[in-house]
């Protein structure tokens, strides 16, 4: 099975990272959380916005993004609106990294300057700030596994009460 790795650095808002929690655990990739954190790991909107898919998750923490860098290993893409490329302009390797910064202020900008050509971003209106970071989170992971063909995911759904047919319900 190919290797998604999502990377969230400082982040602040619980609600957020149990969203992006439960993306990760649904499509199987491997989340990181770097700190300091806005909030505890037990935090219960962290929790609750996760749901019940906590045992479908691969998770890491680290202290901070050199405990982070010193552990891994690959290609890492940073999200920004600061970014000059699409998300959609790049090919994401199998093991790659996409990694978020915090609500509030991204990622350092220093990390951005070393890293341009992997640096990308998510078009929209120039009088918007930032998507939100759960969904901005969402956007790269699928547009990675759109890229990878989804594997090990299934692409197919059944109705329950009715049967799908060539005619309108």
């Amino acid at each position: 099975m190919a290797t998604l790795n999502i990377v969230l650095v400082e982040p602040e808002i619980p609600q957020n990272t149990g969203n992006v929690a439960r993306t990760c655990a649904v499509t199987g990739a491997h989340l990181h959380l770097v700190g300091p954190m806005g909030f505890r790991i037990d935090d219960a909107k962290l929790k609750r916005a996760g749901l019940d898919y906590w045992h479908l998750l691969d998770i890491t923490i680290y202290k901070d993004l050199d405990e982070f860098f010193s552990r891994n290993d690959g290609t890492f893409f940073y999200f920004s609106t600061k970014a000059k490329h699409a998300y959609t302009d790049v090919r994401y390797p199998d093991g790659a990294f996409l990694v978020f910064g915090k609500e509030t202020k991204g990622l350092p900008e220093a990390l951005l300057a070393q890293n341009p050509e992997t640096t990308v971003r998510i078009p929209m209106i120039d009088e918007a700030r930032s998507l939100n970071l759960s969904n901005s989170v969402a956007v790269g992971v699928f547009e990675t596994l759109r890229q990878w063909g989804f594997p090990e995911l299934s692409c197919s759904g059944a109705l329950r009460e009715y049967r799908w047919s060539d005619q309108n319900l």
